[in-house]
């Protein structure tokens, strides 16, 4: 499989785009799933993510006090890159510049992975939105 050029990553993120990759600001060596909820990230200087984990029971019990629509599990039923149901902690996004995920790309730590169904995007950002810990003018990009 021929791997597409970085012009087109950039050309072609929307919300929805799923990435796969190492963040240096998690604690585990593994890859994971991260997904755009920006609605406008063509012209959004920071590219928003939110970060699937397939431990769902250690994320509960983490975060067991913040609101429950803050905590989404999307199985693989729902999204086919999943193998198994994985909790996004809604609670907890990632900044990004769109410079920075076409240079993971461009040295193989990043894969791209198919896109998500916009409805599951949308629960996303809602529980994003509906978190307590989110800063208002991260929220105002979500906003419509």
């Amino acid at each position: 499989m021929s791997r597409i050029p970085p012009e087109i990553i950039k050309a072609s993120i929307k919300p929805g785009s799923v990435y796969y990759f190492r963040e240096e600001n998690i604690q585990s060596t593994e890859k994971h799933y991260f997904v755009v909820i920006n609605r406008n990230p063509h012209t959004d200087e920071i590219i928003l993510l939110v970060c699937a984990s397939s431990q769902i029971a250690h994320v509960k019990l983490i975060y067991k006090n913040c609101f429950a629509k803050t905590l989404v599990i999307i199985k693989p039923e729902e999204y086919s890159g999943f193998r198994v149901p994985s909790i996004f902690n809604c609670n907890n996004i990632f900044r990004k510049s769109i410079d920075l995920i076409m240079k993971k790309y461009e040295s193989n730590e990043l894969l791209i992975k198919p896109e998500m169904d916009p409805k599951l995007v949308d629960t996303l950002r809602n529980g994003v939105l509906a978190s307590n810990q989110i800063a208002p003018r991260i929220k105002s990009m979500l906003r419509e």
